[in-house]
C-alpha cells in the first residue's frame, strides 16, 4: 500500500459565520460519495455550525442539529449525508458502530469528535480543526491525507474559497 504523505495543510480565517459557510459550501460542492470528513476543536468552536452549512449546502432539507445522543444521523441531499458525534463512544463502542459502512458507502461522512475515532477512519480523509480566535473570528486548519483531498487542499491553498 502506498504511504500517504502528510502536505502541508491550508488554513483558512473566518471572521464571521458567512466565512465559515462559505469554506463549508465549497467543500459540499466539492464532496464526492465515499468523502470522509472529520472535525474537530473545542468546546463551542462551531464544529456544529459548520457541519449545518455543509449539510445546507449539500441539499439537505430541514435542520441539522448535532447527533451527540443519537451517535449518527443521516440526512438526504445531493449524496446522503451521515452526520455523526462521537463525544460520548469509546474507541471500542465505536468499533461496534459499523461506521465502515458509512466510510466506504455512497455518501458523505462528517465526523464531529473525530481524534476519538482516529484508528478507525479511513487513511484517505480530510481533516478540520476549528479554533476560537475571537468572538467571532475561526482559525480552520484545513489537511487532506491521500486523494482527493490533498488536491482539495491545493486548490484553497491555489485558489482560496470563492462563491459562484
Amino acid at each position: 500500500m502506498e504511504q500517504i504523505q502528510n502536505v502541508k495543510p491550508f488554513v483558512y480565517t473566518s471572521l464571521r459565520p458567512e466565512d465559515t459557510e462559505r469554506l463549508a459550501a465549497w467543500l459540499a460542492k466539492t464532496a464526492v460519495p465515499g468523502t470522509v470528513i472529520g472535525l474537530d476543536g473545542d468546546l463551542g468552536a462551531g464544529k456544529t455550525a459548520f457541519s449545518q452549512f455543509f449539510a445546507k449546502h449539500l441539499g439537505v432539507k430541514g435542520v441539522v442539529n448535532s447527533p451527540t445522543f443519537t451517535i449518527i444521523k443521516e440526512y438526504e441531499g445531493r449524496l446522503p449525508f451521515y452526520h455523526m458525534d462521537v463525544y460520548r463512544v469509546s474507541l471500542e463502542e465505536a468499533e461496534d458502530l459499523g461506521l465502515d459502512e458509512y466510510f466506504y458507502g455512497s455518501g458523505v461522512s462528517l465526523v464531529e469528535w473525530s481524534q476519538i475515532v482516529r484508528e478507525l477512519l479511513p487513511e484517505r480523509h480530510l481533516h478540520l480543526y476549528i479554533e476560537t480566535t475571537g468572538e467571532t473570528a475561526r482559525k480552520i486548519t484545513v489537511q487532506g491525507f491521500g486523494e482527493p483531498y490533498e488536491a482539495w487542499c491545493e486548490s484553497l491553498k491555489q485558489n482560496g474559497v470563492f462563491t459562484e
